[in-house]
């Protein structure tokens, strides 16, 4: 009895189901996607795809899994080459590869293939002994994906070229009376991260073509954003962290400030003294669209 003949849309659904496959093309092809193009598994396969004379239809699909699979590795290595760079390239591809089972790709781009990375390398961090706090090698590469993942999206994503940002003869413009009340309206480009590692200047080292050692613990506190298609960071201190994380909340000044000065451990007069350079400093480095200010009020008659 002939066999029926496939769409070519149905076969290359049905491919895809299978090499793609975190568990190898034989689970592929048995799996309830491939059969909801096709109904033929690892028994059946040749109803879909001849063998040659040197290997069978199996062998022949899995050569197109290991290509597959190659290339997201590659992909992978490409995203992250500070934490391959640490991890050294065969270990990197263990983790790659288990990480590739554990949060199979999904997406159409390739450019979400890392999404979960940084939060795989948490999830397989070994567990720590009882009463150990230390911060070590699992949460550097932890914190380095992290690092590596961020600045990759805020490459390829949405910027701010092209469109006016507020810069310091802006700053300048608004009343000084007006201040109080003035909402300041981030950058679509700006992230606010937190580290236990300075993770920033272990990634420039890699870029440099240089062989950087794990650094050691420090808390880093950057601003990350993208101006001229160009990724740039700052290192900031805790205060100003604090207050410019307040402000990307929505906060008016005034409440920032408050906000600050209230949660304990603020020196009021360090912030007060360092305040109009870092609003120098955050206009120069782009971190913000606009500056928003409520409508003055209509004066009372007379």
């Amino acid at each position: 009895m002939t066999e029926p003949l496939h769409a070519l849309d149905q076969i290359q659904r049905w491919m895809q189901a299978a090499i793609t496959h975190p568990d190898g093309v034989a689970e592929g092809m048995n799996s309830a996607e491939a059969h909801r193009q096709i109904d033929a598994g690892v028994a059946d396969v040749e109803k879909v795809l001849t063998r040659s004379k040197a290997m069978t239809a199996v062998e022949r699909l899995a050569i197109y899994g290991s290509a597959y699979y190659a290339r997201l590795l590659e992909c992978m290595r490409e995203e992250f080459p500070a934490t391959t760079h640490a991890l050294g390239e065969e270990l990197f591809d263990s983790f790659a590869a288990a990480y590739l089972q554990q949060y199979p790709s999904r997406s159409y781009t390739l450019c979400q293939l890392g999404a979960n990375f940084p939060r795989y390398l948490v999830e397989s961090r070994p567990p720590r002994e009882e009463g150990d706090l230390e911060v070590s090698w699992p949460e550097f590469l932890a914190d380095l994906a992290q690092f590596e993942w961020t600045f990759s999206a805020v490459f390829d994503g949405e910027g701010v070229e092209g469109k006016e940002i507020l810069d310091e003869a802006k700053l300048r413009a608004v009343p000084p009376e007006r201040w109080p009340d003035a909402r300041l309206v981030p950058v679509c480009c700006l992230r606010l991260l937190t580290f236990r590692f300075p993770v920033q200047a272990y990634y420039a080292a890699v870029r440099n073509d240089e062989t950087p050692e794990m650094p050691v613990p420090a808390e880093t506190l950057l601003a990350l954003t993208r101006r001229n298609y160009v990724v740039r960071h700052s290192t900031l201190d805790g205060l100003e962290y604090r207050l410019l994380s307040a402000l990307v909340e929505g906060k008016s000044v005034t409440d920032a400030i408050e906000q600050v000065a209230q949660s304990g451990g603020a020196d009021f007069d360090r912030l007060a003294a360092n305040l109009h350079e870092w609003f120098r400093h955050w206009a120069a480095s782009g971190f913000f669209q606009a500056v928003e200010l409520p409508e003055a009020a209509e004066p009372k008659p007379g």
